[in-house]
């Protein structure tokens, strides 16, 4: 690396806080900047600091760590975040890979653990630096790790990390997930596909996959001339 990575911690608990501390002090290029224990004090480190880094948890005695991560997104600050939780909902890891997070890691957190996700966000860093014009090949390698810690996961979040099959993009998936995370309303395949830009049996393909993973529930609808319609919820 050829710069240390300054990094702020945000841990309301003290002794947690101090294990992060000296895991860190244990990465080379590693620059701690601050730590804080409640939001407010973790905004200004960011504010003040602006460090490339902040390992952040989500849980805090007057809110979360999720919605200081919107904030920072909304007043487009350009530090990264990896979450540090022991948040194992399905809902907090979507939220958190809606939001932009680098990493998800799941506590008690390891030494292994946080060094391996450390050298992935440095060598995402250097990526980006030696870059100057864009192709594929290069957003392919930089679009961040969606990991989570091994053995703690529910089997959810387990399924979400699998090897997409055949004709389902992650980028097209993603499209589809947003939909759903601002509607609560049934959707069928043609409206799905409309507000996606695709066809009626390219949202249907991935609507299906949806289902058989458990993010979606499919209904099905019966007209006033008895045809069935196929419509899709959030699980």
């Amino acid at each position: 690396m050829a710069q240390n990575i300054r990094v702020v911690i945000a841990e309301d608990d003290v002794q947690i806080a101090e294990i992060q501390k000296r895991f860190l002090e244990r990465i080379d290029g590693v620059e701690l900047v601050g730590i804080a224990h409640t939001l407010e004090d973790a905004e200004d480190l960011v504010d003040v600091f602006k460090p490339e880094l902040l390992l952040l948890d989500n849980h805090f005695p007057n809110g979360t760590g999720l919605e200081l991560l919107r904030k920072l997104r909304a007043n487009n600050s350009e530090t990264d975040v990896i979450l540090i939780t022991a948040a194992k909902e399905v809902d907090t890891l979507r939220e958190a890979l809606r939001s932009g997070v680098f990493h998800y890691i799941l506590k008690p957190l390891v030494f292994e653990r946080l060094q391996d996700a450390i050298h992935q966000y440095a060598a995402h860093l250097e990526k980006l630096h030696a870059m100057d014009d864009l192709v594929q090949t290069d957003v392919d390698t930089l679009l961040p790790q969606r990991a989570v810690s091994a053995g703690a996961a529910p089997q959810e979040i387990s399924n979400s990390n699998q090897r997409l099959p055949k004709g389902i993009d992650g980028i097209t998936l993603d499209k589809i997930r947003t939909v759903f995370s601002d509607s609560e309303e049934s959707l069928n395949a043609e409206e799905v596909g409309a507000m996606i830009g695709a066809s009626r049996t390219t949202a249907r393909r991935y609507l299906e996959y949806m289902v058989s993973t458990q993010e979606l529930e499919a209904q099905v609808n019966y007209g006033s001339v008895g045809r069935p319609e196929r419509r899709y919820i959030s699980a």
